[in-house]
């Protein structure tokens, strides 16, 4: 079982992704690297975000979590998750039945993580900095 900032953490990727995804229109990260003291995660970009439109993600997921929105779980079919959500991290042996986190009405993605209960339970995500190369963001973030 992880630790309580684990979760917090793993909790704030989820609407930090839907956060770039809505604010800056690329998709959820496909990597990432979750740690309680700081995470990073890498997006696929055209070009780097301005300094505003970074200030934006961070004040658009604080936002969300000061709404104290809950984390909650879903179960549902491989074949009806593909139709509801991007399964191309999903490793093949993920089973047939998968299971959905939901952050209230702001986020859902099939998840194997361990989460908070509500996003009250976070606190504060500060964008510590982000470095762009390649086409590939790289944002670095903590909590508190």
């Amino acid at each position: 079982m992880s630790q309580p900032k684990d979760r917090a953490m793993h909790t704030a990727e989820h609407v930090l992704n839907q956060t770039m995804v809505r604010l800056l229109g690329c998709g959820r990260a496909f990597s990432t690297h979750i740690n309680p003291g700081k995470s990073k995660c890498d997006y696929h970009m055209d070009a780097p975000p301005t300094a505003e439109q970074a200030q934006a993600v961070e004040e658009g997921v604080n936002a969300v979590l000061a709404r104290h929105l809950p984390v909650t779980e879903e179960f549902m079919s491989r074949e009806e998750a593909g139709r509801l959500f991007d399964l191309a991290r999903l490793p093949p042996d993920a089973g047939r039945t998968l299971r959905i986190v939901r952050v209230g009405d702001y986020d859902a993605c099939p998840c194997i993580g361990e989460h908070v209960a509500n996003t009250a339970e976070i606190g504060t995500f500060r964008l510590v900095s982000h470095s762009f190369e390649n086409g590939v963001l790289r944002v670095r973030f903590r909590l508190g």
